[in-house]
């Protein structure tokens, strides 16, 4: 079923919140939606190569927090640049990653135990960075911009545009490849009402974020699509490719699929493991970086509470598979919207904690029940 049920999980939700908040659609709490599950996302996006290998990793959440202690003692307390400060956290998570695929893939412990020791550790380590908890602030322009500026109304449109035009390219591209090889492909017509379906939903949300959405335009504007969506997007289409253009990805599925067929095939499974891990704790390092810019500060809680639950869940909300060998990298962003949208439309309904976790577990259980499903019809089919 792969992204469907997320997807209609989706427009189930926002016609609810819709409904009962029509504050829910209004334009500054749309730009909210994806400012907020920014960081959920990108480690989500990161958890899904774990996954498909058949692993977990349970310590991304915290491994975050880490990496974004680091950009906040570099830059703040030592006055890196932020550049090198960026470069020196995304350089910590790659260590964190290689460390635990090591730990996995060389010493066969299983990554659950791994990744839930360095769980642990890590809120160890983060704390002392932080200095036992203290709060530093991050006022780089470029880092703070990341998770709250705006582009201008007029990039916002170009770049609605270019997502339309190449959304419609590869649609096209792919179904002649497909029809002149005489592979079974959708109708022609199924493939333009996908297009234009993605084209006016893209096209109204660029109307929306180009509105004003600033309490008092007198004072001060805020228009424009929020800076990280193109950055998130940039993302996708490179993992994307990775994942379906490259023999690498192709390795990653085999591995997922069955690791012992391929190891037989020539594949060398240990190092794939090692480089998945590397990729989840990578970008949980970007993930920390877009939450140290949005709030501007980085403390103990950055990474931490339910962040990693959050990123999981969207993972396998969006359809990526629990057991291994199935997902995509677009099951994160669809996943990680879903999270947003719950949080977001509980935040409006003034629900307390524990509703919301209760709607957020529920939906998770579902995603993973219709993944568990999907996957025993699959066996009883085969």
């Amino acid at each position: 079923m792969g992204s469907l049920p997320a997807v209609l999980g989706l427009v189930v939700l926002c016609t609810v919140f819709g409904i009962v908040r029509p504050v829910f659609f209004s334009p500054g709490n749309i730009a909210n939606l994806f400012t907020q599950g920014a960081q959920v996302t990108i480690i989500a996006m990161g958890l899904v190569f774990v996954l498909l290998i058949g692993e977990i990793d349970l310590s991304a959440g915290f491994a975050s927090g880490v990496c974004a202690a680091v950009l906040g003692v570099t830059l703040t307390n030592h006055g890196w640049p932020w550049y090198a400060a960026c470069l020196a956290a995304i350089v910590t998570g790659t260590v964190i990653g290689l460390i635990l695929g090591l730990l996995v893939a060389k010493m066969g412990i299983p990554s659950f135990v791994v990744t839930l020791a360095a769980f642990l550790a890590f809120q160890g380590v983060g704390l002392a960075l932080l200095k036992e908890g203290t709060n530093i602030s991050i006022r780089d322009e470029v880092i703070v911009g990341i998770g709250n500026r705006n582009m201008t109304p007029l990039l916002s449109w170009v770049l609605a545009v270019v997502v339309i035009v190449g959304f419609t390219a590869i649609e096209l591209i792919r179904w002649m490849r497909r029809n002149r090889r005489g592979v079974t492909t959708d109708p022609i017509s199924v493939v333009v009402a996908r297009i234009v379906t993605v084209g006016a939903m893209i096209t109204f949300l660029a109307w929306v974020l180009t509105l004003e959405r600033a309490a008092n335009p007198l004072f001060a504007t805020v228009k424009g699509v929020p800076v990280i969506v193109p950055v998130i997007g940039v993302m996708l289409i490179v993992w994307t490719f990775v994942l379906r253009r490259t023999a690498y990805g192709r390795h990653i599925y085999a591995v997922g699929g069955n690791a012992e067929a391929a190891r037989r095939a020539g594949i060398n499974v240990d190092r794939i493991k090692i480089s998945a891990f590397v990729i989840c704790s990578g970008m949980a390092a970007v993930g920390g970086i877009v939450a140290a810019g949005h709030d501007s500060s980085v403390d103990s809680n950055t990474g931490g509470s339910n962040v990693l639950l959050y990123a999981v869940g969207a993972a396998v909300i969006g359809g990526t598979s629990l057991f291994g060998g199935r997902g995509r990298m677009i099951d994160a962003v669809l996943g990680g919207m879903v999270i947003a949208v719950i949080i977001n439309g509980m935040a409006l309904l003034n629900q307390n904690a524990s509703t919301k976790y209760i709607i957020t577990g529920t939906v998770l259980l579902l995603a993973a029940g219709v993944d568990a499903l999907s996957r025993r019809r699959a066996v009883v089919t085969r």
